[in-house]
C-alpha cells in the first residue's frame, strides 16, 4: 500500500510539471501547440519502446503484434490523443473550476468501464472512499473560488465543459484499455503500440491544426528547455503509470492523480503568486485518505487466461506448454 501510494504521487507530481511547463508556455512566451507537446511526448514513447518491439522476435514481435491487433491499437492511439488535445482546447473555452470538477467524471466512467469490460468487483467501501476523493475536490475547488484565483477563459462555457466531458471518456477507455494490457499481454507492447500510432496521428493533426501557431513560436533557449521538461514529464508519466496500474489499478491510479491539481497550486504559491488556502492542505489529507481506503480493500476481477501472452511476453506462453509435455522450462523475460 505505500508503495503504491507513494508511486501514485509520484505520477501526480509527473502531471504537476506538464501543468507548469504548459502554463509557463502560453503566460510568458504565448506558446499554445498542444498537439506539438504531445507530438514530442509520442516521439519519446516510439523511440524508446517501439524500437524494443522492433528487437523481438516471434508472436511478440512488432510484425505479430500489428498482424493481430494492429487496428485496435490505431483507435487506441486515437483515443489518446484526442483525450490530450480535449482536456488543453477545454481551457480555452470554460473555466478552470469547471475543468477540475468535470474532469473527475474519468473516475466513475472508469469504474463502469472496468465492472463490464474486466470484470471489476468494487465494494461498498470502494464507492464511500471514491465519495471521500471528490469530496477533497471539492475543497481544493472552494478554495480556488475563496482566493478569487483567475478562473481562465469562459468565451464558451458549454463547449468547454463538453470537452472536458468527452476528454474524461477518452481516457476512462484509454486507461481501461491500458490495465487490461499490461496485466494481461505486456507494457512494452502497450507503450509501444501507443507510441507508434500517437505519434502518426499527432503528426497529422499538428499539421493541420497548429502549422500557423508552430510557424509563429518565437523560439529561445527557454521555449526548448520548456517544451523538453514537458515532453520528459509526460513521457515518465506514461512509462511509469503502467507500472502503478499493475500493481493496483486504472482507477485507483486516477484517485492518486487527483492530488496533481493540489501540487500545481503549491507550486504556483511561489511560481505564479498563487494566494495560500490552509483549504488546500485539508484536500490533501482528504484525498490521500480516501485514496488509502480504497487500496486497503482488494477489488476482485475476472481472470483473462485465455490471452496468448502474459507480461513476460510470448515467451512464458511457451514455457508453460513445455512443462506440459515434460520439456524443460524457458527462461522467461522479464519487463
Amino acid at each position: 500500500l505505500a508503495k503504491t501510494l507513494a508511486m501514485g504521487q509520484g505520477l501526480a507530481g509527473f502531471v504537476c510539471g506538464t501543468a507548469i511547463t504548459s502554463q509557463y508556455l502560453a503566460s510568458s512566451f504565448q506558446v499554445n501547440t498542444p498537439m506539438l507537446q504531445s507530438f514530442c511526448n509520442y516521439g519519446l514513447l516510439c523511440a524508446t519502446y517501439t524500437t524494443m518491439l522492433l528487437c523481438r522476435t516471434g508472436d511478440g514481435s512488432i510484425s505479430g503484434i500489428l498482424k493481430r491487433r494492429w487496428w485496435r491499437y490505431a483507435v487506441l492511439g486515437l483515443v489518446d490523443v484526442e483525450a490530450n488535445f480535449a482536456v488543453v482546447k477545454a481551457y480555452q473555452y470554460t473555466t478552470i473550476t469547471s475543468v477540475q470538477l468535470l474532469d473527475c467524471f474519468v473516475i466513475p466512467v472508469l469504474m463502469l468501464l472496468s465492472w463490464w469490460a474486466l470484470k471489476t468487483r468494487y465494494r461498498l467501501v470502494h464507492y464511500l472512499a471514491v465519495c471521500v476523493c471528490l469530496l477533497g475536490v471539492g475543497a481544493m475547488v472552494g478554495a480556488d473560488l475563496l482566493a478569487g484565483r483567475d478562473q481562465g477563459s469562459t468565451a464558451n462555457i458549454l463547449l468547454g465543459d463538453c470537452l472536458v466531458l468527452i476528454s474524461a471518456a477518452l481516457y476512462a477507455v484509454s486507461n481501461v484499455c491500458q490495465e487490461y494490457t499490461v496485466k494481461n499481454l505486456s507494457r512494452v507492447e502497450f507503450l509501444g503500440m501507443v507510441g507508434l500510432f500517437g505519434t502518426l496521428i499527432s503528426a497529422i493533426q499538428m499539421v493541420v491544426l497548429e502549422r500557423d501557431e508552430i510557424a509563429a513560436i518565437q523560439w529561445s533557449w527557454q521555449v526548448a528547455l520548456l517544451f523538453s521538461a514537458y515532453a520528459l514529464c509526460m513521457y515518465g508519466l506514461y512509462s511509469c503509470m503502467p507500472v502503478v496500474v499493475k500493481l493496483s489499478s486504472a482507477t485507483s491510479v486516477n484517485l492518486s492523480l487527483l492530488t496533481a491539481d493540489l501540487f500545481s497550486l503549491f507550486c504556483g504559491i511561489f511560481l505564479f503568486q498563487y494566494s495560500f488556502s490552509a483549504l488546500y492542505l485539508v484536500s490533501l489529507a482528504v484525498i490521500l485518505i480516501g485514496f488509502i481506503t480504497f487500496n486497503a480493500v482488494p477489488t476482485p476481477a475476472a481472470s483473462f487466461s485465455s490471452s496468448p501472452i502474459c507480461e513476460e511476453g510470448y515467451y512464458e506462453s511457451v514455457a508453460a506448454k513445455s512443462n506440459e509435455s515434460g520439456l524443460p522450462l524457458l527462461q522467461t523475460e522479464t519487463l
